[in-house]
C-alpha cells in the first residue's frame, strides 16, 4: 500500500511541475518569465544574423565582379588533354570502329567553337607574338574585352577538317592540349611564346615514334594573353596545340608526358609536380 501511495505522490509532483494551477506555472516558470526568456533569444538570434549579413555585405563590397580580389593560385597552370579518356587512358582498336568512335565525338564537340567561320565573326586577327593587352581607365571599365582568334585550321592535319577521325582509324591518333586558364597570366617574355613537347616516360621510350605539332613547334602563341575572366572577355578562345603520333608501337601500353616549356613558368612546383605537365596512357590495339 506504501509503494502505491509513493507513486501517487510521484506522479502529482511531475504533474504539478509541468503546469501547476494554482501558480499558473508551467514547466516551472509563469507566462512572463517565458515571454522574458523568448523576447531575449529572439533579440539575440536576430543580432547573430544581423551581424552576419553586415559581414557578408562588406566582404562582398571588397569583390570584383571580374577579377578575383585574391589569387591563391600555382605559379604554373596546369594542363589537360582531349579528347578525355577514361583518368587519361586513350585506348583503342583500330579495327573496331566504336573503340574509337567516342573520341572524335569529343574532339568534334570540343571544336566545333573553333571553326573559322564562327572565330571571324566573334573574334579579332590579332598580330602575333605579343600580348594583347586591354587595360581599363581607371575606374572606367573597358569591358566586354576583345579576344583573338584561335582558328581550327591552325590544327591542320589534327583539325578534322581533312581528316574527320583524326587519325584514329589508321593508328596515327590525334591529341590536343591546353593550358589551364589562369586570370592576368603572362607566360612569355622577349616575344617568346611558350610551347609543348612530348615525350615517352623512361620505360617507354622505344615505343614513342615520331610526332608532329600543330600549330608549328607546338606554341600558345603570346597573342591570347593574358586572359581576363570569362565574365569580361566573354568570347575567349584558349589556344590549343595539337600532337600527332605518327607511328606509335601496337599492341602495348605507352606512357606520355607532355609538358609546357616557357621563359616565365616553371615546370613543377613543391605543391604540385604536376604543374605545367599532363601524363597519359596510350594504346593502340591493331584488332
Amino acid at each position: 500500500m506504501s509503494g502505491s501511495k509513493d507513486d501517487r505522490k510521484s506522479s502529482g509532483e511531475w504533474r504539478e511541475f509541468f503546469w501547476n494551477p494554482r501558480t499558473h506555472e508551467l514547466l516551472g516558470r509563469t507566462a512572463a518569465s517565458w515571454g522574458l526568456i523568448l523576447l531575449f533569444y529572439l533579440i539575440f538570434y536576430l543580432f547573430l544574423a544581423g551581424m552576419f549579413a553586415l559581414t557578408m555585405y562588406i566582404l562582398l563590397l571588397t569583390l570584383d565582379d571580374y577579377k578575383p580580389t585574391w589569387q591563391d593560385q600555382l605559379a604554373t597552370p596546369g594542363m589537360m588533354i582531349r579528347p578525355k579518356g577514361n583518368q587519361l587512358d586513350i585506348t583503342y582498336s583500330m579495327g573496331d570502329t566504336e573503340s574509337w568512335d567516342s573520341f572524335v565525338q569529343n574532339l568534334n564537340s570540343f571544336l566545333s567553337p573553333y571553326n573559322d567561320s564562327y572565330q571571324v565573326q566573334t573574334n579579332d586577327n590579332c598580330p602575333p607574338d605579343e600580348y594583347f593587352i586591354q587595360e581599363d581607365s581607371g575606374e572606367v571599365r573597358n569591358n566586354p574585352k576583345r579576344s583573338c582568334q584561335f582558328n581550327r585550321t591552325l590544327l591542320e592535319d589534327c583539325s578534322g577538317l581533312t581528316d574527320r577521325f583524326y587519325g584514329y582509324d589508321n593508328g596515327q591518333p590525334c591529341v590536343l592540349i591546353k593550358l589551364n586558364r589562369v586570370i592576368g597570366m603572362l607566360p612569355g617574355k622577349e616575344k617568346q611564346s611558350p610551347y609543348v613537347t612530348c615525350g615517352a616516360k623512361r620505360e617507354d621510350g622505344d615505343k614513342l615514334g615520331p610526332l608532329v605539332y600543330f600549330p608549328p613547334n607546338g606554341t600558345f602563341n603570346l597573342m591570347y594573353y593574358p586572359y581576363y575572366g570569362k565574365k569580361a572577355q566573354v568570347n575567349y578562345t584558349q589556344p590549343l596545340v595539337a600532337v600527332k603520333f605518327l607511328n606509335a608501337s601496337l599492341n602495348t601500353d605507352i606512357n606520355v608526358e607532355c609538358k609546357v616549356t616557357s621563359n616565365t613558368l616553371a615546370t613543377g612546383s613543391d605543391r604540385d609536380k604536376f604543374a605545367g605537365r599532363v601524363s597519359f596512357k596510350l594504346r593502340i590495339n591493331d584488332k
